[in-house]
């Protein structure tokens, strides 16, 4: 039986630098033996079906035949589609909320780092909140943008690279692309 996992590559076609083509990124991960391969949006958003569910092993191997096959060094943080689905239904920050492209969700490289984010979910952030979830997600809302925010600079600043996001329209997206 197969099982459904997400793929999300932090840091690509972001700008001029680390650019990926999505059709080379599909037949990158094809080639590594995983089935039903399908892309959304540029930004490295991967679903694709495994004989293995193994989410750890499956980052590894797409971050290192990134680096070997097309040159590009990213992280890459694959969840189960099942936690992707825990991760879209317990978002506490969804009557808050009112606009998908101003709400982050992140999720952690590794579930331990979340003690790192406790000093943050602790402050009052006014317009802007910040909730752990389920596993390693982190849900940031962010009225004002994302590049004002100063949630998502704390974030980024306690995690560095062990954190990847995306709007919440596009976690929606994935699911129903994942089931």
């Amino acid at each position: 039986m197969k099982t459904v996992l997400v793929a999300l590559l932090r840091g690509i076609n972001v700008g001029t630098a680390k650019r990926v083509a999505m059709g080379a990124l599909r037949a990158l991960v094809e080639e590594l033996g995983y089935s039903e391969v399908r892309t959304l949006l540029n930004s490295g958003n991967v679903v694709f079906s495994a004989a293995k569910a193994d989410p750890g092993e499956a980052s590894l191997r797409i971050a290192e035949a990134l680096k070997e096959k097309l040159g590009v060094s990213a992280r890459v943080t694959v969840i189960s589609a099942r936690e992707l689905a825990d991760v879209v239904a317990s978002n506490p920050l969804l009557g808050i909320a009112d606009n998908p492209s101003r709400m982050l969700v992140g999720v952690l490289e590794k579930p331990a780092d979340k003690g790192r984010l406790a000093g943050i979910t602790e402050r009052n952030w006014g317009k802007e909140k910040i909730a752990l979830g389920a596993a390693r997600a982190v849900y940031m809302w962010m009225p004002d943008g994302v590049i004002k925010s100063r949630v998502n600079a704390a974030v980024a600043k306690a995690l560095g690279e062990g954190i990847t996001s995306r709007n919440w329209a596009t976690m929606v997206k994935l699911l129903e692309m994942a089931r």
